[in-house]
């Protein structure tokens, strides 16, 4: 057959250098991601001292980086469906590496809000599409693993924010923890060479030439001829608007539901990222709250990589739910302990069920939808859910305001993990083909393995 269906050569490929260096790259953004969910926080007790802003605006102007990344997901994850994912990937990558840099030489609130503003757009943007290109290059055995293993750069950016804290605030000032973010500028040229295009994208814009390359590193046995041509699935029904087909085949509930937890989930890691160095202050503990933040983030990576290896085990959805609770359990029992080292285990499981799960949800959603609206799906979920980031510092900025009992700030954000922990549990996945698929074939394979 002239007919080369490049989905399925991509799920029966065994892992190589190809699926390294989509990894390698995607996980490289995610890391500076990571770094500037932790960068703020880190850097807040010495902005605050500086400016002499309340907490309720310090909120704020964390919340405006976060406006701007709900904004970057709602337009550059549809975008990317229709222009490719390397180019918009490249784009915000620049666009948050300037803005964030350009921080370290700004001298008010108000032109810091506006470069955090901006820098949110491409941070918003690039997630999506990093997270999409990973699923679209997984073999189909890996691809839990492989997102969260690309998503462990998530925690490893917030434990190099909180530790570069540490180290560089006291003798370079804060404006200095900005700078570091800059970083992947430097990458760009570098990136242009090696990251691979979206296949789909490839497909569509007839690029037979680079489409055989892929292919040759997925099979060597493979054999280009002119007469070849290059396919995916994809279904009749799912082509047009790929925002409208969130809500068809029976996808409406599961896409609400999604986006619900979503907001849940990141309103619970945006705040205790931003306000847990102040909130650990209620403790009265000799301990600079940076380190509660670098545990936080330490527990994120083994949650993420153990969590992603557990979802391809048992599935995500029955992880996910354990995850939430776990979160909710932590948080819960932290307001009422006063022994440092079982805090710091508590503060850890958090970070393991809070960013972590974050993290096993974007792999989860990358494989619910089509890969046609993949990009959509996520970028709108996560869109929403940067509501809830919004709402996360905010709820922070507050509670340090009304001066609520310690152990009251931790209740609050334990709230939203059982109200994820209940949507997880609603998603339907008999309305997703590839979950369902999978779940029928897993099933198959244990009665003949029991046979």
């Amino acid at each position: 057959m002239n007919a080369i269906n490049v989905e399925n050569k991509i799920n029966e490929s065994r892992f190589n250098s190809l699926h390294g260096m989509v990894l390698f790259w995607c996980a490289f953004i995610i890391v500076f991601d990571g770094y500037d969910l932790v960068v703020y926080g880190s850097a807040l007790g010495a902005i605050l001292a500086e400016w002499g802003i309340t907490p309720q605006e310090a909120g704020s102007l964390q919340s405006l980086a976060l406006f701007g990344m709900m904004l970057g997901a709602l337009i550059f994850g549809p975008l990317a469906d229709k222009i490719g994912r390397k180019k918009v990937i490249l784009f915000c990558v620049a666009l948050f590496s300037v803005f964030t840099a350009g921080i370290a030489f700004i001298h008010n609130p108000t032109t810091f809000g506006i470069f955090r503003f901006i820098a949110g757009l491409g941070l918003g943007g690039v997630m999506p599409n990093a997270v999409a290109l990973m699923t679209e290059y997984s073999p189909k055995k890996l691809k839990s693993t492989l997102v969260s293993m690309m998503f462990s750069g998530y925690s490893v950016g917030g434990v190099l924010a909180a530790g570069i804290g540490l180290v560089i605030i006291e003798p370079f000032g804060w404006r200095a923890l900005f700078l570091v973010g800059g970083i992947p500028l430097l990458t760009l040229p570098f990136m242009y060479k090696t990251l691979q295009e979206s296949p789909k994208f490839l497909i569509a814009h007839n690029k037979k030439e680079e489409l055989s390359k892929i292919i040759q590193k997925l099979d060597p046995g493979y054999k280009f001829d002119d007469s070849h041509t290059f396919v995916m699935d994809v279904k009749e029904e799912e082509k047009g608007a790929p925002i409208i087909n969130l809500f068809r085949n029976n996808r409406a509930f599961s896409t609400v539901v999604f986006w619900i937890a979503f907001f849940m989930c990141l309103l619970m890691i945006y705040g205790l990222n931003t306000w847990l160095p102040q909130l650990m202050k209620g403790a009265g503990l000799e301990v600079s709250g940076l380190t509660f933040l670098l545990v936080l983030n330490f527990g994120a990576i083994f949650g993420a990589i153990f969590g992603g290896q557990l979802a391809d085990r048992f599935g995500p959805k029955v992880v996910l739910a354990i995850f939430f609770l776990g979160a909710s359990i932590s948080l819960t029992l932290l307001g009422f302990i006063d022994n440092l080292f079982v805090m710091y285990i508590l503060v850890a499981i958090a970070g393991a069920t809070t960013i972590g799960t974050q993290i096993i949800m974007n792999a989860y959603i990358s494989q619910y939808y089509p890969v046609e609206m993949r990009s959509s799906g996520l970028g709108w979920a996560l869109g929403v859910g940067r509501l809830g980031a919004i709402a996360g510092p905010m709820i922070g900025g507050l509670l340090m305001t009304i001066s609520l009992p310690f152990y009251q700030n931790f209740m609050v954000f334990a709230v939203p993990g059982v109200i994820a922990f209940v949507m997880v549990i609603l998603v339907q996945e008999k309305y997703s083909s590839t979950l369902y698929q999978r779940t029928l074939v897993e099933t198959q394979l244990a009665v003949e393995e029991q046979n």
